[in-house]
């Protein structure tokens, strides 16, 4: 079965939470398979249907030959079976309507949400509304809408989006983090920290909670380590660039680190204090690497983690603390919650991933 499985804006997306969750589909597809996948948009005719063939790219050729060979009335698109689009941009929209049009299957995989869209860049709040709507009647294209968790499903079904919604998890990578151990003094002397390291992962944005992050450095003497990127130019809210110019004496915003593995291994507790989140992925990178979790008390980490079992959760900047204080004061506490963090990172291991998407392929074919 073939599955022109698209992300559009690929290589602007690299560094981004989309972007991995693509990733983290494609790899777990690849190991349900159990031979590889063949990315690439020059596909065969033999594809064996008990495996799933991805083609990354929609169209056959050039993005922008796509017009001449629509006017000289010539297919632009590669054959597949199902269609699985990661993105909600004209690209994406292209290949759901090509998929509607020729009465093949369409999933479209619903990473955002005009909820976790506000708070994230200049304007995004402003745009989250019409955002909404455009997202209402993208996604109610869709056989299937896929989100990662019961709280997007919850957050879609409000709009409310005229098509099934299942949920699958974005999973975790674990052999991907491999190693990360090694890391940890070189990348704490270059960053110069010591004692329990506080730190997150991915990109600074006010949703993430990065004022409540700096805030807590303000409070307390750990030193904080936020590795991820960030925009200081005219993209960035003014809250991120406040924060990232002048920051606290003890935090470090490194930017984009090549390795990840070398955050997981300098940090200590992994403080997450996210106002809205569809799952997470960088939770259950930390979990993976048996670190102790702090996290905001939102809805969405209700159904995936316990409190005082595989992490600590806080409503207030108060309780932040506390909850820190206490994991340095109790290094045995942080042990046991990174032992049973892990136990929950590998619930989503991407070989669940991937027989679930195998699972919803073969259904959405069946059903066309």
């Amino acid at each position: 079965m073939r599955v022109c499985h698209y992300l559009e804006l690929e290589s602007a997306l690299e560094r981004s939470g989309i972007g991995t969750a693509a990733d983290h589909q494609r790899l777990a597809v690849e190991r349900a398979n159990g031979d590889g996948i063949h990315a690439s948009a020059d596909v065969s005719d033999d594809t064996d249907d008990t495996d799933v063939e991805l083609v990354t790219s929609p169209c056959d050729g050039r993005p922008w030959q796509i017009p001449a060979r629509l006017a000289r009335r010539t297919d632009p698109f590669v054959a597949y079976d199902v269609a699985h689009c990661n993105g909600i941009g004209p690209g994406s929209l292209a290949l759901a309507g090509h998929a509607r049009r020729t009465g093949r299957p369409l999933v479209l995989h619903a990473h955002v949400t005009r909820e976790d869209f506000a708070e994230s860049f200049r304007g995004s709040t402003l745009a989250a509304g019409p955002l909404g709507r455009y997202l209402r009647w993208f996604y109610s294209q869709a056989d299937l809408v896929c989100c990662p968790s019961e709280y997007t499903k919850r957050v879609l079904e409000s709009y409310p989006i005229d098509a099934p919604i299942e949920t699958i998890t974005n999973g975790v990578d674990l052999p991907s983090l491999e190693g990360f151990e090694a890391f940890r003094a070189p990348v704490r002397e270059h960053y110069d920290l010591e004692g329990m390291v506080v730190f997150a992962v991915g990109n600074v944005f006010e949703r993430k909670g990065v004022t409540t992050f700096c805030r807590l450095a303000q409070q307390t003497e750990f030193d904080f380590a936020w590795f991820g990127p960030y925009d200081r130019g005219p993209h960035a809210s003014s809250t991120v660039r406040t924060w990232t110019k002048n920051p606290p004496e003890n935090v470090t915003f490194t930017g984009w680190i090549d390795d990840k593995r070398g955050a997981f291994a300098a940090g200590d507790v992994f403080c997450f204090p996210t106002k809205v989140e569809n799952q997470g992925i960088s939770v259950l990178e930390a979990m993976a690497c048996e670190k102790a979790v702090v996290l905001r008390d939102i809805p969405v980490f209700e159904e995936f983690y316990t409190d005082g079992v595989d992490c600590l959760k806080c409503s207030t900047l108060s309780e932040f603390r506390d909850a820190l204080e206490r994991l340095a004061d109790d290094p045995a506490l942080r042990r046991r919650l990174g032992e049973r963090a892990r136990e929950t990172a590998e619930e989503h291991r991407l070989e669940v991933v991937g027989e679930r998407l195998h699972e919803v392929y073969r259904r959405v074919r069946a059903k066309t």
